[in-house]
């Protein structure tokens, strides 16, 4: 699946998981600076099968959308294979530090997100933000709500929980309600609010696509070309 017309500096990447996201990566490689070589999907990767040794020696960077049990088996194949990652796969938290310690031990690059939207990054921070101007005031309480289509299986999303953290470690003092909502085909919606006496402010991040997480992880793997050690994407973005 090489493009032999790709331009020199492009990040040949290698599409692991073949759901809506990787298929999306895959139509928008090519106008984000990457060229897809090769694609697999749950039948052709069964237990990391296709990951083996001597594999994918032309590849920069694996993009992993699959599922929480294939990122714990697959993470340590990437870096027996010496190939960097890009981790877009939520649900794998308690493998995390064992994970983390076979990437440094490898002496690869990881980029690990729940959300790869550029958006949802930015609202983190202007969330933590507001949080600090409005944790002074005694009287104003706290709380995120978060909607996604009705097949997403973890709630509160990755992102909300993220969310939560950044306003906490912002030295919001009180405690913060979250919910979640699992409804239709909705791409993602996340929304702080902070409710006084006679007011509400609110700030909300509204993904219109998925194509947002696309390009975001696209972007990560150009980042994370050639570097090695754990990132998220506010390392990619520097902020």
């Amino acid at each position: 699946m090489a493009d032999l017309a790709a331009p020199m500096d492009s990040t040949r990447i290698l599409i692991v998981g073949y759901g809506r996201m990787g298929r999306l990566v895959e139509e928008l490689a090519s106008e984000n600076g990457c060229t897809v070589a090769g694609v697999l999907d749950v039948d052709l990767n069964a237990n990391a099968e296709a990951l083996s040794d001597g594999a994918w020696g032309d590849v920069d960077v694996a993009i992993d959308f699959t599922t929480g049990d294939a990122v714990s088996q697959n993470l340590p194949r990437y870096a027996a294979l010496h190939v960097n990652a890009v981790i877009g796969t939520t649900g794998w938290t308690a493998q995390r530090p064992a994970m983390r310690k076979v990437i440094e031990d490898a002496n690869i690059g990881v980029v690990v997100a729940a959300n790869f939207s550029i958006g949802a990054v930015l609202f983190e921070n202007v969330a933590a933000y507001a949080a600090a101007l409005v944790g002074s005031h005694a009287d104003y309480a706290a709380y995120l709500h978060e909607i996604h289509h009705d097949k997403k299986i973890d709630a509160p999303s990755g992102t909300a929980l993220a969310i939560k953290a950044a306003i906490e470690a912002a030295g919001y003092p009180k405690s913060i309600d979250v919910s979640s909502s699992r409804v239709g085909f909705v791409p993602g919606v996340h929304t702080v609010g902070f409710d006084g006496p006679s007011e509400t402010i609110t700030l909300t991040h509204s993904v219109r696509d998925r194509g947002t997480f696309a390009r975001g992880a696209l972007l990560a793997a150009r980042w994370i070309k050639g570097r090695t050690g754990w990132y998220n994407m506010k390392d990619v973005l520097g902020v």
